[in-house]
């Protein structure tokens, strides 16, 4: 089963105080990539998220945004107890150790601006399993959806080849006729520069013979027809392993057998047929773009 590059999952886990929701983005990439928007003071999460990813997806740029949302507003500072704790303890050991005079306050005790910090700061009290096992739902969302895009384009891919398996057949068909119609083209035109005197058969057997070795297209046709049998048996892999680029590789050699064909072919129908082997093999080539 091929698979797409494109996807997207989205999930959501209760957390201290609201949810986390997580969501997961995939385009086309020639290889694994990863880009990640995390609240403020999150980013020790990137690294796990990527080893996360990288169990589900090859080939692809995954964009990957975790939200937080609190159940309730909340200010956008929050106290810091135990630095709180550790100024008043410091200052109630600094008025014994000397007898000074005076009461510790709050007024006091707010001066000191570490007993705060923002609520950035706070995030890193947000334990990270439940975001972890957030990104792995959304990531089962995103396998499916390449899986059935996946199923889709091999449908397409595998009706693009049996269009290309006809016209290959055709021209094969094809080839034999124009090595007859050259040779009557070259018997008449002897014809008429001698002036209907005998023709050299033996001659003309030997320029036939070159036409026929400087035309044959035997060898390319057997490759094609090869490369379009190593491209099914790729799309009909059932081991999960990535295809795309074992697949652009095969595009790229049908190519270069149909630019051979086209050069060989002197003849208008092969001409035209190479010419709409090539467009078939464009669309191969844009289907493959998006496979892992």
């Amino acid at each position: 089963m091929i698979r797409s590059m494109t996807g997207f999952g989205e999930a959501r886990a209760e957390i201290p105080g609201g949810s986390v929701v997580v969501e997961i983005r995939t385009v086309n990439h020639r290889y694994f990539r990863a880009s990640f928007w995390l609240p403020a003071g999150c980013d020790r999460w990137e690294s796990p998220l990527t080893e996360a990813l990288r169990e589900g997806i090859v080939r692809a740029h995954a964009h990957v945004s975790v939200a937080l949302e609190q159940a309730e507003p909340v200010a956008p500072v929050a106290l810091d107890a135990a630095k709180a704790r550790g100024y008043l303890a410091a200052l109630r050991e600094l008025r014994d150790a000397f007898g000074l005079a005076g009461e510790i306050d709050l007024h006091l005790l707010a001066s000191f601006g570490e007993v705060f910090r923002s609520r950035a700061d706070a995030a890193t009290d947000i334990p990270f399993e439940p975001v972890l096992a957030a990104a792995r739902l959304a990531l089962a969302e995103v396998r499916q959806m390449r899986e059935a895009e996946g199923t889709a384009l091999r449908r397409d891919m595998m009706g693009v080849l049996q269009a290309m398996e006809a016209e290959l057949a055709a021209i094969e068909a094809r080839a034999p006729e124009r090595l007859r119609r050259e040779r009557d083209r070259l018997r008449q035109a002897v014809r008429e520069l001698t002036e209907g005197a005998a023709v050299d058969e033996d001659r003309l057997a030997r320029e036939i013979a070159y036409l026929a070795e400087r035309w044959d297209i035997h060898e390319e046709i057997v490759r094609f027809r090869s490369h379009l049998q190593q491209f099914r048996e790729a799309l009909d892999r059932e081991d999960g392993e990535p295809v795309g680029k074992r697949l652009a590789f095969l595009a790229q050699e049908l190519h270069r057998e149909a630019n051979t064909l086209g050069a060989k072919s002197n003849d208008a129908e092969i001409a035209q047929r190479v010419v709409v082997l090539k467009t078939a093999i464009e669309k191969l080539r844009e289907q493959v773009e998006n496979v892992e």
